[in-house]
């Protein structure tokens, strides 16, 4: 009498193990940085971006290898209906040690020649932007304080 019910028993493990098995998932890990259709808040005084804004601007592209754009980087944003080249200035997700952590994604309107659309910059950007000094040097010289 004993031994149906060893064999019931072991049914049931093998079906709890299964179960349990199927029931596994992964996660992907949380991009530290911008990517399509993320939401950006424009920080210089340009035109188009002292416009209130009935919908907010969007990342339309990233100009990285990865898709992913960390401070620094060049994006194309969709504001107003156009089509503009920015610079990421700021970002919600902590970046890589010693680096702000910010409101809000932040960029800064530029030209196709690096100039900046506007004449100043309202936030504080990070002073890790000093490295591509040669590149960025008038978006640096606009910038009204450092973090």
């Amino acid at each position: 009498m004993t031994l149906p019910l060893s064999r019931s028993l072991t049914g049931l493990f093998v079906y709890a193990s299964s179960v349990i098995q199927q029931r596994t998932f992964t996660v992907s890990p949380v991009a530290a940085a911008l990517q399509k259709m993320t939401r950006v808040r424009v920080v210089d005084n340009s035109s188009l971006a002292s416009f209130n804004h009935t919908r907010p601007p969007r990342v339309i592209h990233v100009y990285t290898k990865s898709g992913v754009g960390k401070v620094g980087d060049k994006v194309l944003i969709a504001i107003k209906g156009e089509k503009k080249t920015a610079l990421i200035v700021g970002q919600k997700m902590p970046g890589k040690r010693m680096s702000p952590r910010f409101d809000s994604n932040n960029v800064v309107l530029i030209e196709s020649s690096g100039n900046p659309t506007g004449t100043r910059i309202k936030v504080p950007i990070p002073t890790s932007l000093r490295q591509l000094e040669g590149e960025y040097s008038k978006v640096l010289a606009i910038a009204s304080s450092f973090v």
